[in-house]
């Protein structure tokens, strides 16, 4: 009896592929190709304005400039990705920046130490103005949230009246004139030579970055194999973990080749330390500014909320069906009404860093955030028709928004013109996810 498998070719017949495509390859690596897209987008656009500016703009300093303009959108992006996924919009998000931030400015310089007798030697006096801050924003989220939940006033309506009488709000409170003068350790929030965390601190963050990488990938795998799902094959996961691992420090490296001077102050105790200059010279590096830091935990939280809280799961199951989300017994108002507390939270931590950034609070903080918000958001995935968006993917979206502004910007494009481009990327990406959803239908 012949062995099949020993048996000669037929001819003409064409063998089978020695090995997989490029393709089948990224297939078995699970990886989002949506997000590697945007990731690969990301890096062309930074690489041509680099090009285009002589090699000047792809820098340290520049590029630390830009993550630290980015993290106000992206913060807000990542509720904002919950809202959408529930069929809904928040309008009203710029608004509340700049109306929690002039509380900010006003608790610090006026309210506080004339009114409460808190003056600038009183403990931890910004971490109670920021928790101020924090529950007024999820007042003001809850409030609309309920109007939209349990009275039933569709969401645009709702917010774009925020938008208009908050923006006045901010008038009548501040007089029509700026706030400055913010507590100093409330300014270290926004970021600078001083708000920064150091390179001994940068380096040991990358370093637990590296290890959370490597832990999700063999919990992941363990966690496949415990319930009977196929697992990738190793090099996939080895190739994924070091890929990870290398972009991680990269970006350490990166942010602690951004160097600052010494201050004259501070020589005396660094000479007692090296005995003379140290080796790099009068300068030491910055490291991740604190907003970065900061956006990286809410990046973390909001996915884990996201992924693996019942509260995300209800989001997504509302998003994709409502109806069916009742019927299975999901407090679908409440659900909503979570959503908006959230982005006042949201809100109120991006205030915060707006504030100290200007170490002021003027009348125009959070102009046209919404705007920004809502393409970071639709740029990264996140679909109006519901249940459809990833947290990541919005944070990478406000990336990519805000290094076309700041590319713009560098080059000598004024803001009409950043404004048209940023218009013209949000049709081509609500385009893109509008032909995706009628090809899979």
């Amino acid at each position: 009896m012949t062995n099949l498998a020993d048996a000669a070719p037929v001819s003409g017949q064409v063998p089978p592929p020695a090995r997989a495509s490029v393709r089948g390859m990224l297939a078995q690596t699970e990886i989002d190709l949506r997000l590697f897209g945007m990731l690969v987008a990301l890096g062309a656009i930074l690489l041509t304005f680099n090009i285009l500016n002589g090699g000047k703009f792809f820098r340290p300093e520049n590029m630390i400039t830009l993550a630290v303009q980015a993290t106000g959108i992206a913060i807000i992006a990542t509720g904002m990705v919950l809202v959408i996924v529930s069929r809904n919009i928040d309008l009203s998000v710029g608004s509340l920046v700049g109306f929690i931030a002039m509380i900010y400015a006003l608790l610090m310089t006026d309210i506080m130490p004339n009114v409460l007798g808190m003056g600038a030697d009183f403990p931890f006096r910004w971490l109670i103005a920021l928790a101020l801050g924090v529950g007024l924003g999820a007042l003001f989220g809850g409030l609309q949230g309920f109007i939209i939940a349990y009275i039933g006033v569709p969401s645009f309506i709702v917010t774009l009246g925020g938008l208009l009488s908050i923006r006045g709000a901010i008038w009548y409170l501040s007089g029509g004139a700026a706030v400055s003068g913010l507590d100093p350790i409330f300014q270290l929030i926004g970021g600078g030579a001083q708000g920064s965390i150091g390179g001994t601190l940068t380096w040991g963050l990358g370093l637990v970055g590296c290890l959370a990488i490597i832990a999700l990938i063999i919990n992941g795998r363990r966690q496949r194999r415990r319930f009977g799902f196929p697992v990738r094959p190793m090099w996939a996961e080895v190739l994924l973990g070091t890929i990870g691992c290398l972009a991680v420090l990269g970006v350490a490296a990166f942010a602690n080749a951004n160097l600052w001077p010494v201050g004259l102050a501070n020589r005396v105790a660094i000479e007692q330390n090296w005995g003379t200059a140290p080796p790099g010279g009068w300068k030491i590096p910055t490291g991740f500014p604190y907003p970065i830091v900061l956006l990286i935990g809410v990046t973390l939280v909001m996915t884990w909320l996201a992924n693996r809280r019942r509260f995300g799961r209800y989001v997504y199951a509302y998003g994709g069906n409502p109806d069916a989300a009742e019927l299975a017994g999901i407090n679908t108002r409440w659900t909503i009404l979570k959503t908006y507390v959230l982005m006042g939270v949201l809100c109120a931590l991006a205030a915060a860093i707006a504030a100290a950034r200007l170490n002021s609070a003027t009348l125009d903080i959070g102009q046209s955030y919404e705007l920004y918000v809502i393409a970071a958001a639709v740029v990264g995935g996140t679909s109006f028709a519901g249940g459809i968006g990833t947290i990541p993917g919005a944070v990478l979206g406000a990336f990519v928004m805000q290094s076309l502004a700041y590319g713009l910007s560098f080059s000598g494009v004024n803001s009409p013109g950043q404004n048209v481009v940023a218009g013209i990327v949000l049709i081509l990406a609500v385009g893109f996810d509008t032909f995706n959803r009628r090809r899979g239908s």
